[in-house]
C-alpha cells in the first residue's frame, strides 16, 4: 500500500516538473555555423525555384492577376493553390449565361484612338450610319409594293434630307478619312504587296533552246561571198548547197547525199538555189547568167533560161513564175511553163540584187541591192504597162541582202542591213512606215521568221559570227547561238519549222533546233497542212 502512495507521489512530481516553463539559452553562432546556415537557405530557395507547379515567391505578378487587379475584381490568390499552367476549378451556374466576359470591367468602354499612331483600320462607329442600315435591312424584308407617285415623292425627301437617295444606297458605308501614320512609321509588310510585275521582255522564256547545234556538215569549198544565196531547204525535206561549181542534195530523212550537177567550164561556179514551193524542182542561178531548171526525181535539166548579162545571185518562185536578180540591177520575171519565159523585167536598182522574195500571198515581191535600197514590187502591171515600185525605203546605210515576209502578217516585212549598217528594220509595205529598228552591232546576212513562234532568227558577220533569235514585235533578244567561227552566209528552214540552217564562210552547215514546237500542237499543225492541195495543176514544159 505504502508503494502504490509512492509510485503515485513520484508520477505526480514527475507531471509537474514537465509541465513548467523551460528556459533556453542561445549560444552565440560561429562565423562556419552561419556559413552553413545560408549555404542551406540558398539551396532551398533554388529548390523552390525550379519546382514550375509551384508559385514563384517575390516574383511580378502575371498578367491576368493585373488585369483582375486593375478591373477591381477580386483575382485568385496564388495562395489558394491556382496557377496560369493549371485550370482552375471554377463552378458556374448550368442554369445561366454569364452576362460579360470574366476580368472585363462593365465601366471600361473601348473606342477608336484619336492620336496619331492608333490602329487605322478600326473604323469609327459615330460615321458609319448604322440608322440608315438598318432602315434599308429592314426595308428589304418588306413586300409591300409602292406606287411611282410616291416613290418618287420618297426619293425626294431623301435627297434633301440625307443629301443622297435611299435606293442607291449602300447597306454599310464608311465615311471620314483615315487617320495619318506617325511620323517616321515605315510598314515592314510594304515590300511584300509594292512588287510589279516582271516585264515581258525580261521575263525568262519558258521554253529550252539548245545552245548547241543538232548536227554539223561539211561545206568544203563554199564560196564566201556576201551577195549569194547558197542554201535552200525544200517542203519534201531535202536541202539544196551550191559549193563553188556544184549543187548537192541532202536528204534529211534518210541521210543520203546526191551530187545533183556540175557546170561545165571549170571557171563557172553555182550563185543561187531556190526551190519550188512542191519541192520537186529546183531553179539554180550561175555566174555565167544562166537561170537552170532542175527535175528532182529524174535528176535532170529540164531547161536552160538565158536573158541576164551577168550572174545571178537571187531568186525567188511566186506560182510558176520564176523571178532572179543580176548583178546589174535588173529583175527579170520567167513564166516556166512557156517558151518564151522572160516575160517582165523590173529596173529599180543601180547595183547588183542580193535579197529577192516573194510575199506568201503573191502580192508583193521585195528586193533588196547593193545600192542600199529596198523596193517592194507589185504582182501585176501598172497602168504604163511596165513595173514601178510601190514602195522604196532608203534608210539603210549597207547593202540589203536580208529580205523576209511575215508569215501571219502578209504586209509586214523584215530587212537586214550590211557592215555600214548593222540594223534590222520591220516594214508595213502598205503604209510604208517603219514600224521598229534594232542596231544589231554586226552585218545582217540573212533573216527568217519562225512558223510555230512570234519570233524570227537572224544571221550575222563580224565580230560574233552569231545566230539571234528576236522576239516579235517587243524586238527582245531570246537567245544567241554561237559556234561558227566565220560569218554567216546564209538561213534556211526545215519544211516544219523547227530547225534552222546555217550556211557559214567556215565551210560548216550547222543544224539548230531552235523552234522546237509542241508536240500537240505538231500533230495538229500536220493534220492541217496534209488537208493543202496543191496550188500548181499545170506541167512544167
Amino acid at each position: 500500500m505504502e508503494g502504490a502512495l509512492r509510485r503515485s507521489r513520484r508520477g505526480a512530481r514527475r507531471r509537474r516538473a514537465a509541465a513548467r516553463p523551460v528556459s533556453l539559452r542561445w549560444a552565440p553562432l560561429t562565423p562556419s555555423a552561419r556559413s552553413a546556415m545560408a549555404q542551406f537557405v540558398f539551396e532551398a530557395d533554388l529548390h523552390g525555384l525550379l519546382k514550375l507547379d509551384t508559385p514563384i515567391p517575390n516574383a511580378p505578378p502575371a498578367r491576368w492577376q493585373r488585369k483582375a487587379k486593375e478591373s477591381g475584381a477580386p483575382g485568385p490568390s496564388p495562395a489558394g493553390g491556382l496557377s496560369p499552367m493549371k485550370p482552375a476549378n471554377r463552378s458556374h451556374s448550368s442554369s445561366k449565361t454569364p452576362s460579360r466576359t470574366p476580368g472585363k470591367s462593365g465601366s471600361k468602354i473601348q473606342s477608336t484612338p484619336t492620336k496619331a499612331g492608333g490602329d487605322r483600320y478600326i473604323p469609327n462607329r459615330s460615321t458609319m450610319q448604322m440608322e440608315m442600315a438598318n432602315f434599308l435591312l429592314t426595308k428589304e424584308n418588306d413586300p409591300a409594293e409602292e406606287s411611282p407617285t410616291k416613290k418618287e415623292q420618297q426619293k425626294a425627301w431623301a435627297v434633301n434630307l440625307n443629301g443622297f437617295d435611299i435606293e442607291e444606297a449602300k447597306i454599310l458605308r464608311l465615311s471620314g478619312k483615315p487617320q495619318n501614320a506617325p511620323e517616321g512609321y515605315q510598314n515592314n509588310l510594304k515590300v511584300l504587296y509594292s512588287q510589279k510585275m516582271t516585264p515581258g521582255s525580261s521575263r525568262k522564256n519558258g521554253r529550252y533552246i539548245p545552245s548547241m547545234p543538232d548536227r554539223i556538215l561539211d561545206a568544203p569549198e563554199i564560196r564566201n561571198d556576201y551577195y549569194l544565196n547558197l542554201i535552200d531547204w525544200s517542203s519534201q525535206n531535202f536541202l539544196a548547197v551550191a559549193l563553188d561549181n556544184s549543187v548537192y542534195l541532202w536528204n534529211n530523212t534518210s541521210g543520203e547525199i546526191i551530187q545533183l550537177l556540175q557546170m561545165e567550164h571549170p571557171d563557172d561556179y553555182v550563185s543561187s538555189v531556190s526551190w519550188i514551193t512542191e519541192g520537186n524542182y529546183l531553179a539554180v542561178g550561175t555566174s555565167n547568167a544562166e537561170v537552170q531548171l532542175w527535175d528532182i526525181q529524174q535528176q535532170k535539166r529540164l531547161r536552160n533560161m538565158t536573158s541576164h548579162s551577168s550572174r545571178v545571185g537571187s531568186l525567188s518562185w511566186n506560182s510558176y513564175i520564176l523571178s532572179s536578180g543580176a548583178r546589174t540591177g535588173h529583175i527579170h520575171h520567167h513564166d516556166v511553163r512557156v517558151a518564151e519565159h522572160h516575160v517582165a523585167t523590173l529596173v529599180g536598182h543601180t547595183q547588183e540584187v542580193c535579197g529577192l522574195k516573194w510575199s506568201l500571198d503573191g502580192r508583193y515581191l521585195a528586193s533588196g541591192g547593193n545600192d542600199n535600197l529596198v523596193n517592194i514590187w507589185p504582182c501585176t502591171q501598172g497602168d504604163s504597162g511596165d513595173f514601178a515600185p510601190v514602195q522604196t525605203f532608203t534608210q539603210h546605210q549597207g547593202a540589203v541582202k536580208a529580205v523576209a515576209w511575215c508569215p501571219w502578217q502578209s504586209n509586214v516585212l523584215a530587212t537586214g542591213g550590211g557592215t555600214s549598217d548593222r540594223h534590222i528594220r520591220i516594214w508595213n509595205v502598205c503604209s510604208g512606215t517603219c514600224l521598229s529598228a534594232v542596231d544589231t552591232h554586226s552585218q545582217v546576212c540573212s533573216i527568217l521568221w519562225s512558223t510555230n513562234y512570234k519570233e524570227f532568227i537572224s544571221g550575222h558577220g563580224f565580230a560574233q559570227n552569231q545566230l539571234v533569235v528576236w522576239k516579235y514585235p517587243t524586238m527582245a533578244k531570246v537567245t544567241e547561238l554561237r559556234g561558227h567561227t566565220a560569218r554567216v552566209l546564209n538561213l534556211t528552214m526545215s519544211p516544219d519549222g523547227a530547225t534552222v540552217a546555217s550556211a557559214a564562210a567556215d565551210e560548216t552547215l550547222r543544224l539548230w533546233r531552235c523552234f522546237e514546237m509542241d508536240p500537240i500542237k505538231k500533230k495538229e499543225k500536220e493534220k492541217a497542212n496534209s488537208a493543202k492541195s496543191s496550188i500548181i495543176h499545170q506541167g512544167i514544159r
